[in-house]
């Protein structure tokens, strides 16, 4: 039986080995197995970098775009508010200056009011200076039979003058 033993140990050894052997192989190819699967992720996590990096840069692009077009669409609206603006202050003076031939004209009218009036009481007194000299030198009043007092006459309105298309209207430019 000796002789066997040796042989035995050192079958059981070889086998003990030979299992240890089979382990790290079974170890090896599954370490294997998640290191190809783990490199397949990570393909797969570069490929989705890349494709959010993608649009990531398209969004920016965009993002730039539509910036662009805000700040050209905020000049555009300024430069509206300032012709606005324009128009609002060239439409002032024309009622300021419209304003201003009306009075003119009233005053005007006025006057001519106050000039007529004064003609009236004026040719009143000249037609009592005539009758009284007439009276007084005795010759007969030519103007008893005939005068009646007219009425008095409305000065006609001036027409208020038109102002010409093209003058005073508001330039959008």
């Amino acid at each position: 039986m000796a002789p066997s033993v040796p042989h035995t140990r050192a079958a059981a050894a070889i086998r003990m080995k030979q299992i240890a052997l089979d382990n790290q192989s079974r170890m090896i190819r599954r370490l294997r197995t998640q290191i190809a699967t783990a490199r397949r992720e990570a393909d797969a996590i570069k490929e989705e970098h890349k494709a959010n990096q993608l649009a990531l840069e398209a969004s920016h692009k965009v993002i730039a775009g539509l910036t662009e077009i805000g700040l050209s669409m905020s000049k555009k609206i300024e430069m509206m508010k300032a012709k606005k603006q324009k128009a609002k202050e060239n439409h002032v003076v024309c009622h300021q200056k419209f304003q201003a031939r009306i009075q003119e004209a009233e005053d005007s009218m006025q006057a001519q009011h106050l000039i007529i009036e004064a003609l009236v009481e004026e040719k009143d007194g000249l037609l009592q200076t005539i009758q009284g000299l007439q009276e007084a030198n005795g010759a007969p009043a030519p103007f008893d039979d005939e005068w009646e007092e007219e009425p008095e006459e409305q000065p006609e309105e001036e027409e208020i003058e038109e102002i010409p298309l093209g003058q005073g209207e508001i330039d959008d430019e």
